[in-house]
């Protein structure tokens, strides 16, 4: 019997797909998030984090939705995929970091943002906040991001090499002086021994990690493992066939990057093109 297809074009990734049904039956309904607000009580901002995927909400949030929309229980089945999906998520990312720390090389490709050892803490504090994180939550995570850049710091540090989408460079800060400040930073670290930052222009077009942000781990006995991230979802490969595969896309995709010499001087040019803040 031939393998079944998916047919529905929605996403296999739980989060992502309670998202996109709590979208669609809103959608189906007519009626905008600020009536949907009104109607059920809770507030807009909340549902839109929830449509968008930067928050799975609560599970009585899930059971108004179903109640509203009359779908049983099918959105709050949906939530509890979502929410133990976020948990090995969270299991497998803290595994991952055990094994950041104790890396003597690193080599990443970054599809949409700068890698957190590279970021400013504004650079850092407007990504977290923009995936959903506000008040006191949002300034312990960015406190732990800065931490963690100092492994970048000091004598006995891993070799960390970066590629950078040109879409990450194209990719502003709100505020001018602080998107200054991040690319300056990532000229800084790059004249550093240990640290390799290659820019991919967008004009390679299709490539062989395409919407895949990848690092690779290396310990001190030689073995080696990936982390693989999408917006949703992290997965740690540690089997050496899958890892070797990985890593034989990276040196494509390396093939095509600037050199380091030649990606310094593109974000000079880009860090150009920033305006300078108005005097007061």
């Amino acid at each position: 019997m031939p393998s079944r297809r998916a047919v529905t074009g929605l996403s296999q990734e739980p989060r992502q797909r309670y998202a996109e049904e709590v979208r669609l039956l809103r959608a189906e309904r007519g009626v905008s998030l600020r009536q949907l607000g009104t109607e059920l009580g809770w507030d807009p901002s909340t549902l839109g984090k929830v449509e968008n995927g930067q928050s799975v909400g609560s599970p009585e949030l899930a059971q108004a939705l179903d109640t509203y929309y009359g779908t049983g229980k099918m959105l709050l089945a949906l939530w509890e995929l979502a929410i133990a999906d976020t948990q090995q998520y969270k299991e497998r990312y803290r595994d991952y970091m055990s094994l950041e720390s104790g890396s003597v090389s690193m080599w990443h490709y970054g599809v949409g943002t700068v890698h957190g050892l590279l970021q400013t803490p504004a650079y850092a504090r407007e990504l977290l906040a923009a995936g959903g994180l506000e008040g006191e939550e949002l300034d312990q995570q960015v406190e732990l991001r800065t931490q963690r850049a100092e492994l970048l710091n000091g004598e006995d540090v891993p070799t960390f090499r970066t590629i950078l989408s040109e879409t990450v460079l194209r990719t502003p800060l709100k505020n001018p002086a602080e998107w200054r400040e991040q690319l300056e930073h990532l000229l800084t670290m790059s004249e550093r021994l240990k640290v390799i930052i290659q820019v991919l222009p967008q004009s390679v077009g299709l490539h062989a990690l395409t919407n895949t942000d990848t690092m690779f781990l290396r310990a001190a006995d030689g073995s080696t493992v990936a982390w693989v991230e999408t917006g949703y979802s992290g997965e740690l490969v540690q089997e050496a066939p899958a890892v070797e595969r990985l890593q034989l896309r990276y040196d494509r995709v390396r093939d095509l990057a600037l050199s380091p010499d030649e990606s310094r001087e593109f974000i000079r040019r880009i860090l150009e093109e920033v305006p300078c803040e108005p005097p007061n």
